[in-house]
């Protein structure tokens, strides 16, 4: 039996990649930029008005390991980016729309329990010298609405679609290495930019990965 050349394995998987970006793009665009401004009006009308007595999150020990620096604005900003890897690399309508009720589910989620039990993180301070985006996030973003952190639960739920969708592709193995880096960098930015502390990302990548786990069980053809 003749094997395929690996230059035409390449060819295939790179093809399939490309041509899923471009299905339904403006759709895509759209509807996750959509989704993402529905979500941040519940999220800021929360943090201005809880809807009750505010806990403090309890620092670990690891929190009082992890400085501040200012390189991880970088990942921590590119969720933005990272959230429209998914639903970019869905080839039909009927899988779009299903993930959208999915991560629209997963973030209706997030602001129930920021509404039921609101919270906020300690005081951490953030040094003099560190970069003026960081005062500008650090007003726009207050340190509410803290656990568990959907910045770290939206993430670990791309990261789980991503990582399957690669998969269907036969995308090479240091492609799906760099899906789960990226993960790992936005979770560990939310700690050294001083957003959340341990056990916020530890509810929010738990938040995010029973979600992506319902999501990918009970999806219509996810691929």
């Amino acid at each position: 039996m003749a094997c395929a050349h690996p230059a035409h394995m390449d060819s295939s998987w790179t093809a399939d990649l490309g041509q899923r970006l471009r299905r339904l793009f403006w759709l895509k665009l759209i509807g996750t930029t959509t989704w993402t401004w529905l979500f941040f009006v519940g999220y800021f009308e929360l943090l201005r008005n809880p809807t009750g007595p505010v806990h403090l999150v309890p620092l670990t020990p690891l929190d009082h390991w992890v400085s501040f620096q200012g390189w991880a604005l970088v990942p921590y900003l590119s969720l933005w980016v990272y959230v429209g890897v998914a639903p970019g690399l869905l080839r039909d309508f009927r899988s779009l729309f299903a993930y959208g009720l999915w991560s629209g589910a997963l973030c209706l989620t997030g602001l129930a329990l920021f509404a039921l039990w609101p919270t906020q993180i300690p005081a951490l301070g953030v040094p003099a010298d560190a970069p003026a985006l960081m005062a500008v996030l650090k007003g726009v973003d207050a340190a509410g609405n803290a656990c568990p952190s959907m910045h770290v639960a939206i993430s670990m739920f791309t990261a789980a679609w991503v990582a399957h969708l690669l998969r269907r592709i036969g995308a090479p193995g240091w492609l799906a290495a760099l899906n789960w880096l990226w993960f790992v960098a936005i979770a560990y930015s939310t700690l050294a930019v001083r957003q959340h502390v341990v056990l916020d990302v530890l509810a929010g990548a738990a938040l995010g990965a029973v979600y992506a786990w319902a999501s990918l069980r009970w999806h219509p053809r996810p691929d």
